[in-house]
């Protein structure tokens, strides 16, 4: 394969590509399962929408981070895990920085003119979100930088959260459904946050990061994640209130499998013991959003 174009697949971190959207729709198709208006050009658009906004999402990551990504010592655990061919094109220079904020740009423009398509008042509500989160992501990588507390972590992933509320505002107005799925999520995007940082502890103080593990150490940041898994058990069960049978079970689904994850990275407390149960903080996201869709559509 090209040389550029595995560059491109592991900036744009292409084999997760379905997660996206399904994320995204998961909040879409749960505002028309309260207010209707279903289509399948609107869940295409929806679709469509979380896609390019969130792929511009992580090519912003990647441009942002380039001179501190130079420093990483260990490609091999979660560059790997994330990145097909295993690269950070833009800090190795196999895209130029250039060429990346200018992909930046032509995604974020798609995604702005999809958006605008959307009927009003939604397409503010959703172009106002996007926003935020761009904001709140390059928030989260600078401050990471210099800081004492994780404030960083605790504002910027809001974003992350912000995200699955930003398809049920496609369909749906800012309501307690859209506050209650972000409060059911957030604390997740924290969790999960917290165990990208224990396994990437080693090239985060190369980088000089004052991540969850570098402030708090490897049992601190295990406490940190079985605290977060709490607080979405928490939130969980006030989010099932807006759901049918299918989605209770599947959320239920998701917490176990994310329990799961927390008694082994409780027990090891270690990168490695991390990394091992790192896709079953993905499966649960998976699980969580699929079984939104399916109690919607169903």
């Amino acid at each position: 394969m090209h040389r550029k174009l595995r560059a491109y697949i592991d900036l744009l971190r292409l084999q997760f590509f379905f997660a996206w959207p399904l994320l995204f729709c998961s909040g879409y198709l749960l505002a028309t399962s309260v207010y209707g208006g279903f289509s399948w050009p609107a869940l295409i658009h929806a679709a469509l929408i979380g896609f390019f906004g969130f792929e511009a999402g992580l090519v912003l990551n990647d441009y942002v981070d380039r001179e501190y990504d130079k420093f990483d010592i260990e490609h091999d655990r979660l560059t790997r895990y994330w990145r097909v061919f295993g690269s950070r094109p833009v800090s190795e220079g196999l895209i130029s920085p250039g060429n990346a904020i200018g992909l930046f740009f032509v995604l974020v423009v798609l995604t702005t003119g999809l958006i605008l398509a959307l009927p009003y008042p939604n397409s503010l509500f959703v172009l106002g979100t996007m926003i935020v989160c761009y904001i709140l992501e390059v928030f989260y990588q600078v401050k990471k930088r210099n800081q004492h507390i994780p404030v960083a972590q605790l504002a910027g992933r809001i974003d992350f959260a912000l995200f699955p509320v930003a398809g049920y505002l496609c369909a749906g107005p800012p309501d307690t459904t859209a506050l209650l799925y972000f409060a059911f999520f957030y604390p997740f995007a924290i969790a999960h946050l917290g165990a990208n940082d224990l396994i990437d502890v080693m090239n985060d103080r190369e980088r000089g990061m004052n991540t969850i593990t570098t402030l708090y150490g490897e049992r601190g940041t295990a406490y940190w994640i079985a605290g977060f898994t709490v607080a979405n058990i928490t939130m969980a069960v006030l989010f099932m209130t807006q759901l049918g049978w299918i989605g209770r079970a599947g959320i239920v689904l998701g917490l176990v499998l994310l329990a799961i994850a927390n008694i082994v990275i409780l027990k090891y407390q270690t990168p490695d013991a991390c990394l091992k149960v790192l896709p079953l903080f993905h499966v649960t996201m998976l699980v969580y959003a699929g079984s939104i869709v399916l109690n919607s559509a169903l």
